[in-house]
């Protein structure tokens, strides 16, 4: 199979607007969170003052993402969370930042802005308010995954639990779409004694509907995924920022497309996304403000697949 791996450089809606319609299969990403780093470029999403600025900019990425998508086309989003500030730093902290590699951990970003209707201490929760939008812009919010993490980052809190949990949201156009649920099946705790009645459609149509029958699991100690991840964190050994591990989005890529589809990846950062893509036989499309970064991700997708894809960076 001859894979292509794209990464596009530049603003991704302005990017997206170069795709054509329908021609995207799923979409795995995760976007910049909010105030949590600065990659170094102004026009970049994270920086906005407020969470509702932040929410409706992400929004309208996957506005034009809607276009792109095929109408059975799923989008997987990454999203984590952040507090509000505590209150005892000042409001001219929020701009300013300081190298760390090639991304810029803010300094007290949160410390001296408290949004409206929030108190210092409040969990935010940016990643239901995008949930929540996306569902009012017409996307079926279908599922919420929580990537469990064994190894979090600790945090010298007293006053809470350690957050050890991040967010998938699994969302679509229509309320019918791809989804391969054999391709994603885990290994079961227990196994029955017996084969298992399970529902299924024969997808014979009698009197103009469906007909719902009654078939036979097999023993396969194979079971339905869970809709809890646990997978260990890691970093990418080329990039100065975090990344997501290519274990938590393979059942992401294998669920939402086939072989020889395209995976879109709208904030590409180091390229984890096309590199599983590639590696399952899929096709690649990233986008990518930062042109480091994109150079970062062509290295690794050629040093991943080179033999066997086309890459190229414009």
């Amino acid at each position: 199979m001859n894979l292509t791996a794209e990464i596009l450089v530049g603003n991704a809606t302005d990017k997206l607007k170069q795709l054509s319609d329908a021609s995207v299969q799923t979409v795995v990403t995760s976007p910049p969170y909010w105030g949590l780093r600065d990659y170094g470029n102004d026009n970049q999403l994270g920086l906005e003052s407020n969470p509702d600025d932040f929410i409706e900019n992400l929004c309208k990425v996957f506005d034009e993402t809607w276009r792109v998508l095929k109408d059975d086309g799923t989008i997987w989003v990454n999203l984590g969370d952040s507090y509000a500030g505590s209150g005892k730093g000042s409001p001219g902290n929020f701009g300013k930042h300081s190298a760390s590699g090639t991304a810029r951990h803010l300094e007290h970003r949160h410390s001296g802005i408290i949004p409206d209707g929030l108190k210092p201490k409040d969990l935010v929760g940016i990643p239901w308010r995008f949930a929540f939008a996306m569902q009012k812009r017409g996307w079926y919010l279908r599922q919420d995954i929580i990537w469990a993490k064994p190894n979090p980052m600790p945090e010298s809190v007293t006053d809470r639990c350690t957050k050890s949990h991040e967010y998938i949201f699994l969302m679509s156009k229509n309320p019918k779409y791809h989804y391969d649920h054999e391709a994603i099946r885990e290994d079961a705790l227990t196994e029955p004694t017996e084969p298992q009645p399970i529902p299924y459609s024969l997808h014979i149509q009698k009197g103009g509907k469906e007909t719902q029958r009654l078939g036979t699991s097999q023993l396969d100690g194979k079971r339905n995924k869970r809709s809890v991840w646990s997978v260990t964190t890691s970093r990418y050994k080329d990039a100065h920022f975090a990344t997501y591990p290519p274990e938590l989005i393979t059942p992401c890529i294998l669920a939402g497309s086939a072989e020889g589809d395209i995976v879109l990846d709208p904030f590409s950062g180091s390229g984890t996304t096309g590199e599983v893509a590639l590696l399952h036989n899929r096709n690649y499309i990233g986008l990518e403000l930062n042109p480091e970064y994109a150079k970062l991700s062509e290295k690794r997708l050629l040093e991943a697949v080179g033999m066997f894809a086309s890459v190229s960076v414009r």
